[in-house]
């Protein structure tokens, strides 16, 4: 099979793409050096997430954990509490436990060969490349959906890009693009070109500045790529959530299972309903009961929350109640102030239940 690159004017596309670049590069509080710990928080952050979404959090981030060894030696709670919001909580979690081990194995050095790094939690072939490109100036790819886009159009490439096959045949296109001179600033390009010029929807081709080595402008076939099939049907789950009072104020907060979705962060109490509208009082009171020992009042329905994660939607009716017997505090059950509550780690979804706890609390 013939490369994608034949007959492709490799060193003038690159030419064109870097000196854009150069020239246009957004100021990105992680471009202030070439630090590979700042590098990999920063693409870590930036898996499903937008840039304007992740500058402040990157720069509380650094405030908080500075250096590598900083993050390494942090608690958790206080990782995940500064994590709050971003969502994907899984990413911070393998990005401490990663950099333990290059603290303990390496001398607190992030590796340069892809051998090395390749091996550390949470760190896959796009993360992997652009800490060595970027950082250290090796000439490895670094391919995501974005530069897939990118790619896909510039070299008429008609792959489903939602397939794991399709990563190494644009891994290898883009090796053989690749700027051997400065790989930083090519990867950096095509990241840069797929978020301000080759848009999913709207690829501004007229100001793109490779839109001459590009073989769909070419061809009026921009928008068809790149292909990608639909994703899978969300799936709904409905919940019931309970904001529970007690004489003293304080208010009730369960710490999740160390795995799975949102693993140890914290959450008002609730439990899937079978059927909307038919049982969710008796069954917090049964959960509340036979999980904790708690005896409960439920009062009056608050509010319909949902919260949409990439698989799932949580469709939660929110209740209130009062705390009648309870058995004290263990240690993933807590009794606390909305004061207390800034101390600990809360998904999306339950920060907006914190928001309507204060409004009823006020009423």
């Amino acid at each position: 099979m013939n490369s994608y690159t034949d007959d492709f004017s490799i060193l003038n596309f690159q030419r064109d793409l870097v000196d854009w670049y150069k020239m246009n590069q957004r100021d990105l509080p992680w471009r202030a050096d070439q630090d590979p710990y700042k590098v990999w928080v920063s693409e870590i952050m930036l898996q499903q997430t937008r840039v304007d979404t992740v500058i402040p959090y990157f720069n509380r981030f650094l405030g908080l954990f500075p250096t590598l060894e900083a993050l390494a030696e942090a608690d958790e709670e206080k990782v995940l509490k500064a994590w709050e919001g971003l969502g994907y909580y899984s990413r911070v979690r393998n990005l401490q436990t990663a950099v333990k081990e290059v603290a303990e194995q390496y001398g607190g050095r992030v590796p340069d060969t892809p051998e090395e790094i390749s091996k550390l939690k949470g760190v896959g072939p796009y993360t992997a490349g652009a800490i060595l490109s970027i950082a250290y100036g090796v000439p490895e790819p670094a391919v995501d959906g974005n530069v897939m886009r990118v790619l896909s159009r510039i070299l008429l490439i008609e792959e489903d890009i939602g397939k794991a096959k399709s990563r190494t045949l644009f891994e290898k296109a883009v090796r053989e693009l690749i700027s051997k001179e400065d790989p930083s600033s090519f990867n950096q390009a095509l990241m840069e070109l797929g978020a301000l010029i080759c848009t999913p929807k709207s690829p501004a081709c007229l100001i793109c500045p490779v839109h001459e080595h590009c073989r769909a402008f070419e061809q009026g076939r921009q928008r068809e790529l790149p292909v990608k099939e639909k994703k899978t049907k969300v799936r709904h789950v409905d919940i019931a959530a309970l904001i529970l009072r007690r004489e003293d104020g304080k208010y009730l907060i369960h710490k999740r299972p160390k795995e799975g979705l949102l693993a140890n962060l914290w959450e008002f109490p609730n439990v899937p309903v079978k059927k909307r509208g038919q049982s969710e009082i008796e069954d917090l009171k049964v959960f509340l009961e036979a999980e904790w020992g708690i005896s409960a009042e439920i009062g009056d329905h608050i509010s319909n929350l949902d919260h949409v994660f990439s698989h799932l939607k949580w469709d939660i009716q929110l209740f209130e109640g009062r705390c009648i017997y309870e058995i004290g505090d263990k240690d993933d059950l807590k009794w606390v102030t909305f004061e207390e509550m800034k101390a600990y780690p809360f998904p999306v979804s339950h920060q907006k239940i914190i928001k309507l706890a204060k409004e009823v609390a006020v009423l």
